[in-house]
């Protein structure tokens, strides 16, 4: 089954070159485009795509706010962050909001297409110069609720960057199951997004540092 991607830039000819070549990969499907945030959200709710390419700077709607909607309404969809900028707010900003990956839009073709696969198995990837920023500015709960013993596994394999099929294969449940736990780690811990519960598991000692990187 193909991956459904929306495609968030104010800009045209961006968004004309990602649908050009993200169409050539055969597992890839383009099911729409908005021109800005608040349009991203309206058709992320129309379409409920797999992942949403996001620009986080657009008018009307900034690409964190946008992403921050969507990942509370759509808890299924994943958001990659596709931005000229790396800098501590937005990085930071994006994952707040619920982000799943961070990419610079100098990034190769094949990476990008990389990225959105990762991104719709669930899969955590940071680099290790994003991940040690996150580290100290994210801020994380002191006393969330108390996960079970399964959750904590899922949380640690899902920490070390492993896509649902994989936490799946190594836990021997279903991948519905991994998703069914990792919502509820998410609500147990108050954040909204695998990135964020893996650097939670990076603070508390489940994996170490290196783990989360790509």
């Amino acid at each position: 089954m193909s991956i459904r991607i929306l495609i968030a830039d104010d800009h045209a000819v961006v968004r004309q070159g990602l649908r050009m070549f993200l169409s050539l990969d055969p597992d890839l499907e383009i099911v729409g485009e908005a021109a800005d945030g608040a349009e991203a959200v309206q058709k992320a709710r129309e379409l409920k795509p797999d992942v949403v390419v996001m620009d986080l700077l657009m008018p009307v709607m900034d690409g964190i706010a946008a992403t921050a909607i969507i990942r509370r309404e759509l808890p299924e969809t994943e958001v990659l962050a596709l931005t000229s900028v790396l800098e501590d707010a937005s990085v930071i900003g994006a994952v707040k909001a619920g982000a799943i990956g961070y990419m610079l839009k100098d990034t190769q073709a094949d990476e990008l297409c990389r990225a959105i696969k990762a991104a719709a198995a669930g899969q955590v990837q940071l680099s290790p110069r994003a991940a040690a920023r996150l580290m100290r500015e994210v801020r994380l709960p002191d006393s969330p609720e108390a996960l079970t013993e399964r959750e904590t596994e899922v949380l640690r394999l899902l920490a070390q960057g492993r896509s649902n099929k994989e936490i799946a294969a190594a836990l021997t449940i279903g991948e519905k199951t991994v998703k069914t736990h990792v919502s509820n780690i998410l609500a147990k811990l108050g954040v909204q997004s695998r990135t964020q519960a893996a650097l939670y598991a990076v603070r508390m000692g489940l994996v170490n540092p290196g783990a989360t990187t790509a």
